[in-house]
């Protein structure tokens, strides 16, 4: 599931990209971010179906062996320990992806297939798939780690791969990595006597609607903010702040005074790392100093009030 970094980070995109066009229309851009979130279940879902894929290709080909002319005794005899694999199976038999993938019409792999061959291909000529073919360790956890590695190593380190998902979606390229680790942890956590279920994109209710309000308040009362970072930064001019430290500096003021369940100390925590994935390198400093003053003072003035032991 999306976690709340994640949809900070969306909702920085949503405001810098209405931001940058000029665009009022606060509507529409929610409905884009929503839809951009919904995507990166897409993005995860393909990426499953792409480990099935992969397994499917490889019987096919070991059928297709079989019925050489001048089959060899490999040919007649291939080892199926690939094919067999417990973990996969669980994923190609789980009705939730498979209903998810019908319903969305994902077909990606059926479409561009040449993707499934290629990785199929390094697999297969890995250290990696030998070692796990040749090994006498016949049991659900060995399944389980072999497609957990194959994972990390094959699938998502591709760069063609990558640039595949970039031409499909260009919100995906941020996504990559945040659904890389959401797949390796899915796959960790199955268990062999539980049905493989893909689960909810968001933990709670809450969550789905800290997106939209987080938006909303951030684009709503953005300009009302500049007065606030203005009094804390006076050897600044507001223009000569980087707009993603900007941004991000009103997201979390929005935080402040608009969600009184977060610690203010939470808050700064996340923009400050935000800040160093996403800006220049002094950003975090910058970001810590002055969203340290503006808590303190709206903490002091009373206009920040938060709820619960701690949360100051």
């Amino acid at each position: 599931m999306i976690n709340r970094r994640h949809i900070r980070v969306k909702v920085m995109q949503s405001v810098y990209a209405m931001q940058q066009s000029h665009n009022d229309d606060l509507v529409k851009e929610e409905k884009f971010l929503k839809h951009s979130i919904q995507k990166m279940f897409d993005l995860y879902v393909i990426n499953l179906q792409l480990i099935t894929e992969m397994q499917k290709l490889a019987k096919k080909k070991i059928e297709l062996s079989k019925k050489k002319i001048l089959a060899t005794k490999e040919d007649l005899q291939p080892n199926t320990k690939f094919i067999d694999n417990r973990l996969i199976k669980l994923l190609v038999e789980s009705v939730s992806l498979e209903g998810y993938v019908e319903l969305n019409k994902l077909d990606n792999w059926y479409l561009d297939d040449e993707y499934v061959k290629i990785l199929l291909e390094d697999l297969q000529q890995s250290d990696l798939y030998q070692s796990y073919m040749n090994s006498s360790e016949d049991n659900f956890n060995a399944d389980k780690t072999f497609v957990v590695d194959f994972f990390k190593e094959i699938i998502a380190p591709n760069e063609k791969l990558a640039d595949y998902y970039e031409d499909k979606m260009i919100s995906w390229v941020d996504d990559i990595p945040f659904v890389n680790t959401w797949v390796v942890k899915s796959l960790n956590k199955q268990s062999p006597k539980k049905p493989f279920i893909l689960g909810s994109l968001y933990k709670d209710e809450e969550d789905k609607e800290f997106v939209s309000n987080l938006f909303k308040k951030t684009m709503l009362h953005h300009h009302k903010y500049e007065d606030d970072i203005k009094d804390k930064t006076p050897n600044w001019e507001t223009d000569r702040i980087a707009d993603i430290d900007m941004i991000l500096i009103k997201m979390a003021i929005t935080e402040f005074l608009h969600f009184s369940s977060i610690p203010s100390k939470v808050t700064i925590n996340e923009y400050i790392e935000l800040a160093k994935d996403y800006s220049t390198e002094k950003s975090g400093y910058f970001i810590n100093g002055i969203l340290d003053k503006i808590s303190k003072d709206f903490s002091e003035s009373k206009k920040m009030v938060k709820i619960g032991r701690g949360l100051i």
